[in-house]
C-alpha cells in the first residue's frame, strides 16, 4: 500500500503497519553452480578446486562472460611468468657445477644464499597452489597428480633448506668443503615446469571452447521490435514471445519465431552445417542466429531466451563436454591405483639408493625419489579422455551434430543396426494428397470435400494432407458432426445429414461397409507405388479412395549409400501398410521393414536386435518414437522433429538429415581412435618414466635423471595429449 517500502524479508510496513507481500513481478537471482570440467558429478555453489582432481571449478551455466573470462589461466600465467624470472638465475647458478672451474662459485655462501631467497618465492608462491590442492588431496584421499608435485618440490626444498642451515645434520660423506649439494634449483624449476603445463593446458582447454564461442556470437546483441511508432531497436534480453521483429538485408534473425510478412533467403549454415541458403516466406520458421540474405521480412518471436534453438544448443554442447565416456572409467581406476603406487616406488626407490647406493646416499636417495614423483604425475592420464571428448563434442555442434552426452559419443562408433521411422525420417513428414479414386455414382469434387470434412477434426498427419489436398484444390470444407475417431483404424462423422467414414479397408469392413472389389484393386495398386489409401464410405456404401504420399527426402538415398559403406544395415518401422513400406524399402535399399507397427512394438524390435549382441541406433523425429529412442543404445533424434524425441535421444541431428547419421559415426570413430592414442601415449611414458627416474639405467649407464629433465618431461606429456586432442578440430565429417 506504501511507494517506496521494500524490505528483503517478511515482516510489517513501517508506515501503515500493514503485513508485507511478496512482489509478484520479483524474481531470485539464479545462483550459479560451479562444476569440475573433469569430474561432472562435483557440483557447488562457490568457486573452489576439484576434491578428486584439483583443478579449478567453473561456472556450469554457460555465457559470453563465462567462456571469455578465466581467472585461473590469468593467475597461472601470471606465477609462471614470475616464477621463471626468478628461476633461471637459480637454475644458472645450480649448474655451475658441470664446469670444474666454476665449482667454487656454486658451493660460495653468496651463491648458495642467491639461490635460497630465488627460489624461496617460486616454491611458496608461484608454486602454492599446488601445496594447497595436494593437501586437499590427502585429507579427501582423492590423491592426484598434486599429492606427488606437493610430495615432490617440498621434499627437494625442505632437503635444500636444511642443508643449508644445518648442514651438520648430515653425515661428513656428504659434506664438501664443510657444505652439503642444495637442490634449489630443482625445486624451483619443476614449479615453473608444472606452471608451463598448468597454463598450455588452460590455454588448450580455452580452445575447446571454440564451438561454443562461436555460436555464443551468432546471436545479435540487438532486435528491431515493431511498435506503433514504428520500428525501435531493444536489446535482445528485452525480446518478448510475441514480439513483431522485422529482420534486414544482411542482418541476423535475433530469436526464433514464424515469419508472417515478406520473404528471404536465410543461411543456416552456422547452426545446420548446410552450405546452401534457405527459402523462407509466409508461415515458415526461422531460428535465431542465422543470418538473412538480401530479402526482408517480418516474424512473431515464439522462442526467447533459453528456449530458442541456439541457446539449447549451447547448453547442450557444454553440458557434453562436461559428460564423461564409460571408457574414462578405464583412466580413472587406473589413476586412482597409480597414484599411491608411485608414492610407495618413490618410498623404495629412497630406501634402496639410502641403503645400497653409492655415495652420497641420502643425496641421491632425494634426488630419485623425487624425479619419481615428478615424473609419474598422472596429469596425461587425466587430460586424455576429457579432452578429446570437449573437442569431439565441440567439432561435432559445428557440423550440426549435437551430442547430449559422451557416452553416446562412444556407442555410436559400434553401432551395426540402425532402427528407422519412415515418416519425417525417410521422409518429408509432409503427406500430400496425390490420388482420387471415385466409385461410380460419385463426384471427385464431393468425396474430396466429405472426407476432408470428417478429416478436418482429426489430429492424424494424413487427415491433414486431405485437408490441404481439398484447400489446393479450392473445395470448400463443410463442417462435420458427432466425429469419432477409432484408433487404428478411421474416423467418421456426420456432414451436410450424411454418415462418411474414412479410413483402412478393415474399419469401413467393421463397420459394415460392402466391399467393392473394383476399388480394392486400385487402391491396392497405388499402395505398391509407396502411396497410403484411405477408403471412403458415404451412408454405408463405399465412395472412393484416397492417395496420399509422403514423399522421400532428396538426401535419404545417399545417406543410406554412406550407412551401409560404414557397415551399418538399416531395419524400417513404420506404421503404414505393407505395400507402401515395401516400396519405400526397395527404392532406397533398405534392409528389413516391418510394417503396421505401433510404438510398443518398435521398442520390442530394438530390444531383439540388442540381444544380438551388437549395438543398435534408433533414428526418429515424433513423440511415438521417443520410448524407442530411450530404449537403443543410442537415440538419435531430427533436429526438425519434437522436443520429446530430442530429450529422449542421446545425439540431435540439427538438419534433420539423415546424412548426419554417417557424420555422427564418423565422429564417434574419430574421437574413440583419438583417446585411444591419448591413453596408449600416456600409459608408456608412465612405463617407461618410472623405471629410468627410479635409476634402472645408472647400474648399466651409470645415468641418473635429473628432477628437472622429469618436471619438463612431465609437463610434455601433457602437452602431447593436449595437441593430439586438438586435431580433432581440423577432423572432416
Amino acid at each position: 500500500m506504501c511507494e517506496g517500502v521494500e524490505s528483503d524479508r517478511p515482516g510489517d510496513c513501517p508506515k501503515c503497519g500493514m503485513a508485507l507481500e511478496r512482489n509478484p513481478a520479483y524474481r531470485e537471482p539464479a545462483r550459479s553452480i560451479w562444476t569440475c570440467p573433469m569430474h561432472p558429478q562435483i557440483e557447488q555453489d562457490q568457486p573452489g578446486d576439484c576434491p578428486i582432481c584439483g583443478m579449478a571449478l567453473e561456472p556450469k551455466a554457460v555465457t559470453s562472460t563465462t567462456v571469455e573470462d578465466s581467472h585461473e589461466l590469468r593467475d597461472m600465467t601470471r606465477r609462471f611468468w614470475v616464477g621463471g624470472l626468478l628461476a633461471l638465475p637459480v637454475l644458472v647458478l645450480g649448474m655451475l657445477h658441470v664446469v670444474p672451474a666454476l665449482l667454487h662459485v656454486v658451493n660460495s655462501p653468496a651463491s648458495r644464499w642467491a639461490q635460497f631467497l630465488l627460489s624461496t618465492p617460486v616454491v611458496l608462491w608461484a608454486g602454492w597452489p599446488f601445496f594447497v590442492r595436494g593437501a586437499k588431496s590427502l585429507r579427501s584421499g582423492h590423491w592426484n597428480m598434486f599429492t606427488l608435485i606437493a610430495i615432490g618440490v617440498g621434499a627437494a626444498w625442505l632437503y635444500s633448506v636444511v642443508a643449508f642451515f644445518a648442514p651438520g645434520f648430515f653425515p661428513p660423506s656428504m659434506r664438501t668443503h664443510g657444505v652439503v649439494d642444495v637442490y634449489f634449483e630443482a625445486a624451483a624449476v619443476i614449479v615453473v615446469f608444472v606452471l608451463l603445463g598448468q597454463v598450455l593446458e588452460l590455454r588448450a582447454r580455452a580452445r575447446t571452447s571454440t564451438a561454443i564461442k562461436a555460436l555464443l556470437n551468432l546471436a545479435p546483441p540487438v532486435a528491431l521490435r515493431l511498435t506503433a511508432e514504428g520500428d525501435r531497436e531493444v536489446p535482445l534480453d528485452a525480446v518478448q514471445a510475441g514480439d513483431r521483429l522485422r529482420v534486414r538485408p544482411g542482418a541476423k534473425v535475433p530469436v526464433d519465431g514464424v515469419v508472417e510478412e515478406g520473404a528471404s533467403a536465410v543461411d543456416e549454415s552456422m547452426i545446420t552445417g548446410e552450405s546452401l541458403p534457405v527459402e523462407k516466406k509466409v508461415g515458415d520458421h526461422v531460428t535465431g542466429g542465422t543470418v538473412n540474405a538480401t530479402g526482408s521480412f517480418v516474424f512473431r518471436a515464439e522462442k526467447v531466451g533459453t528456449d530458442t534453438m541456439l541457446a539449447r544448443i549451447v547448453n547442450m554442447v557444454a553440458e557434453a563436454q562436461r559428460s564423461r565416456a564409460p571408457i574414462q572409467g578405464l583412466a580413472d581406476k587406473v589413476a586412482g591405483i597409480f597414484v599411491p603406487a608411485v608414492v610407495i616406488i618413490a618410498a623404495v626407490t629412497f630406501v634402496a639408493w639410502f641403503f645400497i647406493g653409492p655415495e652420497p646416499r641420502l643425496a641421491h636417495a632425494i634426488v630419485n625419489a623425487v624425479a619419481v614423483l615428478i615424473i609419474a604425475c598422472p596429469c596425461a592420464l587425466g587430460l586424455a579422455t576429457p579432452m578429446s571428448i570437449m573437442v569431439g563434442v565441440g567439432r561435432g555442434a559445428q557440423a550440426g551434430v549435437l551430442v547430449k552426452h559422451a557416452e553416446a559419443l562412444e556407442l555410436l562408433g559400434k553401432v551395426k543396426w540402425l532402427v528407422v521411422d519412415k515418416t519425417g525420417t525417410l521422409t518429408e513428414g509432409r503427406p500430400q494428397l496425390v490420388d482420387v479414386v471415385v466409385a461410380d455414382g460419385t463426384a471427385e469434387t464431393d468425396l474430396v470435400r466429405l472426407a476432408a470434412a470428417v478429416e478436418r477434426a482429426s489430429e492424424h498427419p494424413l487427415a491433414a494432407a486431405i485437408v490441404r489436398g481439398a484447400e489446393h484444390r479450392g473445395i470448400s470444407v463443410p463442417e462435420a458432426a458427432d466425429f469419432r475417431s477409432i484408433t487404428a483404424g478411421g474416423v467418421m462423422g456426420k456432414v451436410e445429414g450424411r454418415l462418411v467414414l474414412v479410413g483402412k479397408a478393415k474399419f469401413l469392413a467393421d463397420q459394415g461397409v460392402p466391399s467393392d472389389s473394383t476399388l480394392n484393386e486400385r487402391a491396392t495398386q497405388l499402395q505398391l507405388e509407396g502411396k497410403t489409401a484411405l477408403f471412403v464410405a458415404i451412408d454405408g456404401r463405399s465412395a472412393g479412395a484416397l492417395a496420399v504420399a509422403d514423399p522421400i527426402k532428396a538426401t535419404t538415398r545417399e545417406a543410406m549409400a554412406n550407412l551401409h559403406a560404414l557397415g551399418i544395415k538399416v531395419v524400417m518401422a513404420t506404421g503404414d501398410n505393407r505395400h507402401t513400406a515395401a516400396s519405400v524399402a526397395r527404392q532406397l535399399g533398405i534392409d528389413r521393414f516391418e510394417a503396421e507397427v505401433e510404438p510398443a512394438r518398435k521398442i520390442a524390435l530394438v530390444e531383439e536386435l540388442k540381444r544380438t549382441g551388437d549395438r543398435v541406433a534408433m533414428a526418429g523425429d515424433g513423440i511415438n518414437d521417443a520410448p524407442a529412442l530411450a530404449a537403443a543404445d543410442v537415440g538419435l533424434a531430427m533436429g526438425t522433429g519434437t522436443d520429446v524425441a530430442m530429450e529422449s535421444a542421446g545425439v540431435t541431428l540439427v538438419k534433420g538429415d539423415l546424412r548426419g547419421i554417417a557424420k555422427a559415426v564418423h565422429l564417434s570413430r574419430a574421437t574413440m581412435g583419438n583417446i585411444r592414442q591419448n591413453l596408449f601415449f600416456a600409459f608408456v611414458y608412465n612405463a617407461l618414466g618410472v623405471p629410468i627416474a627410479a635409476g634402472a639405467l645408472y647400474p648399466v649407464f651409470g645415468w641418473l635423471l635429473s628432477p628437472i629433465l622429469a618436471g619438463a618431461a612431465m609437463s610434455l606429456s601433457s602437452v602431447s595429449v593436449i595437441t593430439n586432442a586438438l586435431r580433432l578440430r581440423r577432423m572432416r565429417l
